[in-house]
């Protein structure tokens, strides 16, 4: 009971949070759970997350990611645009794991949008106050954030397929 509490209160919210930090890195991890036999999706709308062509597309739109944060003309996470990207994986990393786990995917899209604006404003106010208040440059600072991703969406996901 305990676990499947921390599951949904704790690890999906985590899942959506990661997608407030970079939109593409959870729901190509999640793929590579799927693919790997270790998110139950066979047999479900999220199927699909399972097959090869899902892992290649997020995967590489993941690392395109990690290029394009870096770059001055990308537009920050809570423009328009991306916080709207982000909400949507966000939702759809949610409800991927809570379908997983023979949930209402539903609920688990709305835990996963609730972290994703979390993540993208928290990750917004953050990264700006390293770089303008303490004069950190904003390179080390986005890397430390794709780790900070990857961390988040790993542990997420290993709470999830226990």
């Amino acid at each position: 009971m305990a676990t499947a509490i921390m599951v949904w209160l704790v690890a999906i919210p985590l899942l959506g949070l990661a997608t407030g930090l970079r939109t593409m890195t959870p729901i190509a991890l999640v793929c590579w759970c799927a693919h790997l036999g270790f998110l139950p999706v066979q047999g479900t709308w999220a199927f699909w997350t399972a097959h090869t062509v899902s892992v290649v597309v997020f995967s590489l739109a993941a690392l395109g990611e990690y290029v394009g944060d870096k770059l001055p003309t990308t537009p920050n996470r809570i423009a328009p645009g991306p916080l709207a990207a982000r909400v949507v994986f966000g939702g759809l990393v949610g409800a991927i794991a809570a379908t997983a786990l023979k949930g209402a995917g539903l609920e688990g899209a709305l835990l996963g949008i609730v972290g994703a604006l979390l993540g993208s404003f928290g990750g917004f106010t953050v990264r700006r106050d390293l770089v303008e208040h303490f004069g950190w440059r904003d390179w080390p600072v986005a890397l430390a954030e794709d780790l900070i991703t990857l961390a988040c969406s790993a542990f997420a996901l290993r709470v999830i397929v226990r």
